[in-house]
């Protein structure tokens, strides 16, 4: 899976998350057994970018730690380019990162590569609107991340 870094942040750090997510793209690529090659964009921007974002698409007048838009929600929505399926787009809050990891007690690399195995869970289709959907979602963001980055409770 080809995995798209944009950093509209002044913060260099983020540049360096790449190889995890690809990792974790075929991680999930496996576990949930795709068939085709697929390509996602992750974009990461500070709290008024995505902020906007959520008020102008969402109508939710907030911040929020990620934000996922999918090119579509289902393999009949458009006439396919072949070989390479473009599934959307990850809004990953630079500064949720930080808040989460520490309110959570694990490190960013944990927080960040968290928020874009579940930025990518809604790409392929995945939601949590109801506890069975929420626990399906919830139990793959598991299996998908624990391997490559395990939760370790910062002392």
């Amino acid at each position: 899976m080809e995995i798209i870094v944009i950093n509209q942040s002044s913060e260099k750090r983020w540049n360096r998350y790449k190889k995890d997510f690809e990792t974790i793209a075929r991680r999930a690529k496996e576990v949930l057994q795709l068939k085709n090659e697929y390509s996602a964009s992750v974009i990461f921007v500070d709290p008024s970018e995505i902020h906007e974002i959520n008020r102008d698409y969402r109508h939710i007048d907030r911040p929020t730690d990620v934000i996922s838009f999918a090119l579509k929600d289902g393999e009949d929505d458009y006439e396919m380019m072949e070989g390479n399926d473009e599934l959307g787009d990850i809004f990953i809050n630079i500064q949720a990162i930080v808040d989460q990891a520490n309110e959570y007690g694990h490190s960013m690399r944990r927080e960040v590569c968290f928020l874009f195995t579940h930025g990518l869970l809604h790409l392929l289709g995945y939601d949590h609107m109801n506890p069975e959907d929420e626990k399906e979602m919830f139990n793959l963001q598991d299996v998908i991340l624990d391997d490559i980055v395990p939760k370790k409770i910062r002392k």
